[in-house]
């Protein structure tokens, strides 16, 4: 028999939902029927639940997308880096158009700029250690690197609309490697 004095666990019916939950479905809701469909709406209906029962988990559709980021770089293995800055730059620069290319609504998310992928940091200090030993400034470092990440979204967000075919792997690099250098070279001017 029960004493008095203690107390069974919460009464009532457990939770229908966690973080866990409304994150599974939200990716299911993204790989079925792309991001242009998930809403807080549409995934509480996948969820058998309100709209407002999902803001106690998470605090909008963007902190959403960003925990889904977060989630999916996670799971990505760390390549391995060259040795020489110039090829890491490139090589960081490339792993991350690979990432995106893969999450195609990363993109949206990342480039909000209200929002900072923790699980992808290291990426991005990868670049721009490599680019500070290329010889730039932190400043400049950080500068040029932003420049880097305007390339490739503009380059991931302009596919979609080209008519014509997107630009092989080797053009891609090649490309890359042109706005690197230039960046580079206005160190040594």
């Amino acid at each position: 028999m029960q004493s008095p004095n203690t107390r069974p666990g919460r009464l009532g019916r457990p939770p229908r939902l966690s973080r866990e939950a409304i994150l599974v479905a939200a990716q299911r809701v993204l790989d079925e029927e792309g991001a242009e469909y998930l809403s807080m709406r549409r995934l509480a209906r996948e969820l058998s639940s309100t709209p407002m029962a999902l803001y106690h988990h998470v605090r909008d559709k963007d902190e959403l997308l960003m925990l889904l980021l977060d989630a999916y770089v996670r799971r990505i293995p760390r390549p391995d880096f060259p040795d020489h800055p110039r090829e890491r730059v490139v090589a960081g620069a490339q792993a991350l158009h690979d990432i995106l290319e893969d999450c195609p609504w990363g993109v949206e998310v990342l480039a909000s700029d209200r929002f900072v992928s923790t699980s992808a940091t290291w990426i991005v200090e990868s670049i721009v250690d490599a680019l500070v030993l290329c010889g730039l400034s932190p400043g400049d470092a950080v500068y040029a690197y932003r420049v880097i990440w305007c390339c490739l979204v503009g380059e991931l967000t302009a596919r979609p609309f080209r008519a014509r075919t997107t630009p092989s792997a080797d053009e891609r690099r090649r490309g890359l490697e042109a706005v690197i250098d230039g960046l580079l070279s206005q160190n040594t001017a």
